[in-house]
């Protein structure tokens, strides 16, 4: 079903194009040909072109980032809703997690093998080889993150086939705090490339407005170009932040872009396009591009803050190793960027067109390993710095006690009694118990007299002492219990 609406997406789009353009190359068979060579493109397949001036095939590597998202997106969807969400009370069928995952990526793959033969029909065709693994790992990782998140993002301990030792080291909380300073010192790299391509485009408007209108007279043509410049802005988000790393980008086998200058051939056959058009002039840097460095700065400042605990317990060496491992994340996550991004466009000078992942993610764990270190050890220690005036006196040995002291003084012998050794208890005088009233009594008549017996002495019992009663002891809640103090000698 994804891979179906993907099609159908470009194949409507390339129709619409192809309908509106005065003079087609080819019938619709071309253009839905053309089509599954653009579905395969977004996947990250190589295309070959084989009508070229030369008569030598050229690959076409490069991929519009932004392609990307929607066979990712349609992707992730589908194995999202193949899950259910109830829990079978409903009478919801709850499917195993693999299953969905096995189901949605069979069944793409079907439909990704068609399009691969279909395309090669076409003008553009797909590289088998290339196909053959970049369309698998597109739909496993789109379909692995779609049944994560239909089963609530769980983020259980590791299977236990994983030996003990590894599963023990990912729990700490390094490792989380790693991947995060990572993705933040990423996430402002390409922030910094933005910025950088759309101060070149303002830089440059009137050669792009002049290379967008020179293209092509008709509007369908300019809606295409476009429709690709679009597509291509992630791709220069990455190539700006391989610029301010220092490495830069490739524009063919012997041109390089850096902030130390553009170095390479004169006649260099680049394409007309608005993005190129806002490239810095040939020759030697200048302070404007030298001021880019200023972006992986703040990208190492970034990774630095991040990978700071708000634990005291935390050591200094702790702090420095989590700061590391970002500069690590973020030096992989730039590699993989710059790699998506850049691509051949031809055999021979454009062989090579774009940042390389090597020297890009290199520069970037550089860049920030020698910023985000430092900073992260002078902010835990300016964290957990002691409070003003007390220095290290305040867990010195004796101290708490005076603490004590004085928050016993300044709430009053009311809430925290005095430690002085108890007094003996005063004698307490006995309590006489009080006559109680008696009731009235009732008349009775009284019987008649009987003969009275002779008369037998009682004894009279000794008197008891009365025994003084002491008054009842009532319950004292909240009471603290202190140690008595060693009376000074």
């Amino acid at each position: 079903m994804a891979a179906g609406l993907g099609l159908g997406f470009l194949a409507v789009l390339v129709i619409v194009l192809w309908i509106s353009s005065p003079y087609p190359d080819s019938g619709p068979g071309g253009a839905l040909h053309l089509a599954a060579g653009l579905w395969l493109l977004a996947h990250g397949t190589d295309l070959v072109r084989y009508e070229t001036l030369s008569g030598v095939p050229a690959p076409v590597g490069m991929t519009p980032l932004l392609l990307v998202a929607l066979p990712v997106l349609l992707m992730r969807r589908a194995a999202r809703l193949g899950s259910a969400s109830g829990d079978g009370s409903d009478g919801d069928e709850v499917l195993p997690a693999s299953a969905v995952f096995s189901a949605v990526t069979c069944g793409y793959l079907a439909v990704g093998s068609l399009a691969t033969v279909y395309a090669a029909g076409g003008p553009m065709p797909a590289d088998p080889l290339s196909a053959a693994w970049h369309v698998p790992l597109v739909a496993v990782l789109a379909a692995a993150g779609g049944v994560w998140v239909a089963k609530g993002r769980p983020l259980g301990p590791l299977p236990e086939w994983v030996p003990k030792g590894v599963r023990r080291a990912v729990a700490r909380p390094r490792y989380a705090l790693a991947l995060r300073s990572g993705a933040a010192g990423a996430l402002v790299l390409l922030g910094g490339g933005v910025l950088l391509v759309g101060a070149s485009l303002a830089w440059h408007g009137a050669e792009v407005q002049g290379t967008f209108l020179a293209l092509t007279g008709v509007w369908s043509g300019r809606f295409a170009v476009l429709l690709l410049a679009l597509a291509l802005i992630p791709n220069a988000m990455v190539w700006g932040a391989a610029y301010a790393l220092g490495p830069g980008f490739a524009l063919g086998a012997g041109a390089t872009v850096t902030p130390l200058g553009f170095e390479g051939s004169a006649a260099l056959p680049l394409p007309r396009f608005p993005l190129l058009s806002a490239l810095p002039p040939q020759g030697p840097g200048s302070p404007v591009t030298w001021a880019v460095g200023v972006i992986p700065v703040a990208a190492g400042l970034a990774v630095g803050w991040f990978a700071v605990r708000r634990a005291r317990e935390v050591s200094y060496g702790e702090t420095a190793l989590t700061a590391g491992l970002g500069s690590m994340v973020c030096g992989l996550l730039t590699a993989v960027l710059a790699g998506a991004a850049s691509g051949p466009l031809g055999s021979r000078e454009l062989a090579r067109f774009g940042p390389v992942w090597w020297q890009a993610g290199g520069a970037a764990a550089a860049w920030t390993l020698a910023v985000a270190v430092p900073l992260a050890v002078a902010v835990h220690a300016w964290r957990n710095r002691p409070a003003a005036g007390t220095g290290d006196e305040w867990h010195a040995p004796g101290t708490r006690e005076l603490r004590w002291e004085t928050l016993r003084r300044a709430a009053g012998a009311a809430l925290v009694p005095d430690r002085a050794p108890a007094a003996a208890p005063a004698p307490v005088p006995p309590v006489r118990p009080q006559p109680q009233p008696q009731p009235n009594p009732v008349p009775v008549p009284e019987p008649d007299p009987e003969p009275e017996p002779d008369p037998v002495p009682t004894p009279i019992p000794d008197p008891v002492p009365a025994t003084p009663v002491a008054p009842p002891v009532l319950p004292v809640s909240g009471a603290r219990v202190l140690s008595r103090r060693r009376p000074p000698l």
